[in-house]
């Protein structure tokens, strides 16, 4: 159940959805087809179903082709003319564009494992001044095959924090940076049950799309 502070507090959900999939080798990876329809539509639709008020979708690669395909009504589409310089562009934009007052619930254009309901509990344990991350069970070889919880995406930051996250940005990165100097901040949700959190980076882990 959705607790009273969560309905006191906005959430705007950004997709990072600018790259051009070069590594997959079939185009933008916001118009790979899913469940009947493009990946950036349904991971929208997410977002929304499950609380956040606003989405701002950050294109780049084939923007003109995205905003053709997919239905986006009720989210913000800007386009990075820097794409090419590294996630990092993208996300700044992203922040820049949401509502000041809100926090930022920062999704993947190719994880079509999310759900409305992780983006539901992630928005439940959110405690104010804190970054809450969906994390996933995996199989660590390095540790005997026992699984691990694997800290993933969505990544929800406080919007008191999202001055200092700005700050550390740079290419590629996002908000890792300061996740790593700042592991007492991160709270850790487990997702495992809705998803493996992967994202869509090699021909075989299409799969995820079945």
């Amino acid at each position: 159940m959705t607790t009273a502070t969560t309905q006191e507090r906005r959430t705007t959900g950004l997709i990072l959805a600018a790259g051009a999939g070069t590594r997959l080798g079939r185009g933008p990876k916001a118009l790979l087809p899913f469940r009947g329809r493009p990946l950036v539509e349904a991971v929208a639709a997410a977002l929304l179903d499950g609380g956040c008020l606003d989405v701002v979708v950050v294109l780049g690669a084939g923007a003109a082709q995205v905003v053709a395909a997919a239905k986006l009504d009720g989210c913000q589409v800007v386009t990075n003319p820097d794409w090419e310089s590294g996630m990092g562009s993208s996300f700044l934009l992203g922040l820049a564009t949401a509502d000041p007052a809100d926090d930022v619930m920062v999704a993947l254009v190719d994880q079509p494992g999310l759900t409305p309901e992780t983006v539901r509990r992630l928005l439940d344990a959110h405690r104010p001044g804190r970054i809450t991350s969906a994390a996933y069970r995996r199989l660590n070889s390095n540790d005997g095959g026992e699984a691990a919880l694997v800290r993933g995406h969505p990544l929800l930051i406080d919007t008191s924090l999202r001055a200092a996250v700005a700050e550390t940005v740079t290419g590629d990165a996002g908000a890792r940076g300061f996740l790593r100097s700042h592991p007492e901040l991160v709270d850790e949700v487990d997702c495992s049950d809705q998803s493996t959190g992967e994202d869509i980076d090699t021909p075989d882990q299409l799969r995820l799309l079945e």
